[in-house]
């Protein structure tokens, strides 16, 4: 399941992205994946004060979106970082990696999400090509969006032809390890909240005692 999350970020943050990507030093994306024959990126170097400032900006903005929260059920994210496409730059093919260092322990990189710096006009290109079986599903949201997948999908960005593609790139460990859970919980969660004052108040404490019970069952509160 994907969700598209439009405004994650405000205009003023986006502006800040956009000047930081403007000023600061990126350096080869592979220094995070070495042994990489597909990935041909650039980042936002590590040592530079910008990434410290970049990171937060994007993190605070994920964390205070509900419709983020939900769908995903953050345990432990990465800290995003900016990520830059020039001209021929792209991302083969791929699915991310299963287990990332972050702080005292690996993070289990259950669901990707990339958010969108720059306005989809300012390049050619650049769509993120996600397979799904024998079809291709791209995504080349408006600025301030963000697309959240499954890390286990075969995907791509395919190669920029003109103008950068600036984007921001964080991995999320979920409550909910299991895919089919975390999706089928989602939707239980999601007919509540439309439904529920529709309900009488004894269907719609079922409906609640059935969604706390299968948290407590499927989620890991450590």
């Amino acid at each position: 399941m994907f969700l598209e999350v439009p405004d994650i970020l405000t205009p003023p943050e986006l502006l800040r992205l956009r000047e930081i990507a403007m000023r600061s030093a990126f350096i080869d994306g592979r220094i995070t994946n070495p042994h990489s024959r597909v990935k041909n990126n650039d980042q936002l170097d590590y040592g530079d004060q910008a990434y410290a400032d970049s990171s937060r900006i994007l993190a605070g903005a994920l964390q205070r979106n509900e419709t983020f929260r939900n769908f995903a059920l953050p345990k432990l994210m990465a800290p995003p970082m900016l990520t830059r496409y020039g001209r021929g730059k792209n991302y083969g093919l791929h699915s991310d990696a299963p287990f990332m260092p972050v702080g005292e322990r690996p993070l289990r990189s259950d669901l990707s999400c990339t958010i969108f710096i720059s306005a989809p006009e300012t390049y050619e290109g650049g769509a993120l090509s996600v397979l799904l079986g024998t079809k291709r599903v791209e995504f080349r949201g408006p600025a301030g969006s963000a697309v959240i997948y499954p890390s286990s999908t075969l995907h791509e960005v395919t190669p920029v032809t003109a103008g950068d593609r600036i984007v921001g790139l964080t991995f999320i460990e979920s409550r909910i390890g299991s895919q089919t859970h975390r999706e089928l919980l989602h939707e239980l969660n999601e007919v509540a909240a439309l439904e529920g004052l529709s309900m009488s108040h004894e269907n719609y404490t079922r409906i609640q005692h059935v969604q706390s019970s299968l948290f407590r069952l499927w989620a890991d509160a450590g």
